[in-house]
C-alpha cells in the first residue's frame, strides 16, 4: 500500500510578496497602501506563491505585477480581464488576480469587464477608483462626477459617471464589495473575502490621487467626518452608523431612509443586511445622495453588497469538454455538419 506525503507550505509573510523593484508611484498616492495590505494578506490565503498571478492593463495601478513577487503580466490597455478570462480558462488551479482602475476597466476596458462577469470565471477583480485619469496626467475619468473641470474638460465634464458598483450589479456579478485605500483592517477583511469566493468578484476601492484628484473621498476617510458619512455593512446586522452609533437606515416602503435612534426607533426597526438578498443590494449599490435631488443624504456603504453562489465558466467548460471527449469516435460527423436547421421534403 502506497501512502501520499502531503508536504505543508512553507510558512510566508508580506516581505515574501515584495520583490527588489523601486515602487515608482507618486509619494502620498493610495496605490502604495493598496499594495501593503495584498501582500499582508497574501501568506494567509493558502495558495501557493507559485500558483498566484496578478495581471494587470494600464495606469498607475497597473503597475502593480512589478511589486508583486508572484506570476504576473502588465498587460494591454483594457484588456486585462480578456487576458485573465483565457488563463483560468486554461489553467483553472491558478489564484488569478485583476487590478485595474476605473479608466483602464471601465471606458476601453468596459465591455470585457462585463463580460468577464456574466461569465463568473474564478477570479478577483480589484478595480482603484480614483475617479480621475493619473498617469495620462490627469483628465476627467468615466467615473468622474459631473462638471468636473480638468485639463480635457475646462469648463466642467458633461458626462453622466458610472456607478461601478451598479454596473456590477447589472452584469450579475457574483461578489460585489468595496473598501478604501486608507482603512487597512476592512481593505485587508474584503480582499480575503474576494479570495474566498467561487466565482467573479468585483471590489472597487476608493483610492486617493494626490496629485491630479487629491481628496476626492477625504469626507470618508477623515477621523472627523468618517463616522457620520460612512456605513459599514455586516451581514445580519442593522444598518448602523453615526460617530455615537445613534444612527440607522430604515426601510419606508421601499424608500431608504436615515433616522435617530432613541425614544422613536432602535435597532430592531432598521433595515437588516442580507448578503444574498440581490433586490436589496441593487438599493445598497444606489444608496449615494438622492439622485432625484430631493435633498436626502446618505451615508456611502463600504463591505459586501451582494454574494451569490452560481456555476464558474472554466468549471463548465472543463465538464463539456469531457462530454466531448466521452464522445470520441462515437459522433455523428454528418449530423453535426447538417445542424438543427433540417427539413425533409415530402415524395
Amino acid at each position: 500500500m502506497s501512502t501520499t506525503i502531503q508536504t505543508p507550505l512553507p510558512t510566508l509573510t508580506a516581505k515574501d510578496f515584495a520583490t527588489d523593484q523601486e515602487v515608482r508611484w507618486c509619494p502620498g498616492c493610495g496605490d502604495y497602501s493598496i499594495l501593503a495590505q495584498v501582500q499582508k494578506i497574501m501568506p494567509g490565503i493558502g495558495v501557493p506563491k507559485e500558483n498566484i498571478v496578478i495581471i494587470s492593463g494600464i495606469g498607475c495601478s497597473s503597475r502593480f505585477p512589478y511589486y508583486m513577487n508572484t506570476y504576473g503580466m502588465h498587460s494591454i490597455h483594457g484588456r486585462a480581464t480578456a487576458i485573465a478570462s483565457g488563463l483560468k480558462a486554461t489553467r483553472p488551479e491558478l489564484s488569478v488576480w485583476i487590478v485595474t482602475g476605473d479608466g483602464d476597466s471601465l471606458s476601453i476596458g468596459g465591455n470585457h469587464t462585463i463580460h468577464l462577469l456574466r461569465r463568473n470565471f474564478d477570479v478577483n477583480i480589484l478595480m482603484f477608483n480614483n475617479q480621475i485619469y493619473g498617469l495620462t496626467k490627469g483628465q476627467y475619468s468615466p467615473t468622474s462626477e459631473e462638471n468636473k473641470v480638468t485639463k480635457s474638460t475646462p469648463f466642467g465634464s458633461i458626462d453622466h459617471p458610472f456607478n461601478p458598483l451598479a454596473l456590477a450589479m447589472g452584469a450579475d456579478a457574483s461578489f460585489v464589495g468595496r473598501s478604501m485605500d486608507r482603512d487597512p483592517k476592512h481593505l485587508q477583511y474584503m480582499l480575503t473575502r474576494s479570495h474566498q469566493h467561487k466565482g467573479s468578484s468585483f471590489l472597487e476601492i476608493y483610492q486617493n490621487c494626490n496629485i491630479f484628484n487629491d481628496g476626492a473621498f477625504e469626507i470618508f476617510t477623515e477621523k472627523s467626518t468618517k463616522p457620520e458619512e460612512t456605513l459599514f455593512l455586516e451581514h445580519g446586522k442593522p444598518l448602523v452608523f453615526g460617530a455615537s452609533q445613534n444612527k440607522g437606515i430604515r426601510l419606508d416602503g421601499l424608500k431608504p431612509v436615515v433616522v435617530e435612534l432613541g425614544e422613536n426607533y432602535t435597532a430592531d426597526d432598521l433595515w437588516i443586511h442580507d448578503e444574498r438578498d440581490f433586490f436589496k443590494g441593487q438599493m445598497l449599490v444606489r444608496l449615494f445622495d438622492d439622485p432625484n435631488k430631493a435633498g436626502l443624504h446618505y451615508p456611502r456603504p463600504f463591505g459586501v453588497f451582494f454574494e451569490t453562489d452560481r456555476p464558474c465558466y472554466e468549471d463548465v467548460m472543463a465538464m463539456q469538454l469531457e462530454e466531448a471527449i466521452a464522445l470520441k469516435g462515437k459522433g455523428d460527423l454528418d449530423k453535426l455538419l447538417r445542424g438543427r436547421e433540417v427539413w425533409e421534403i415530402a415524395g
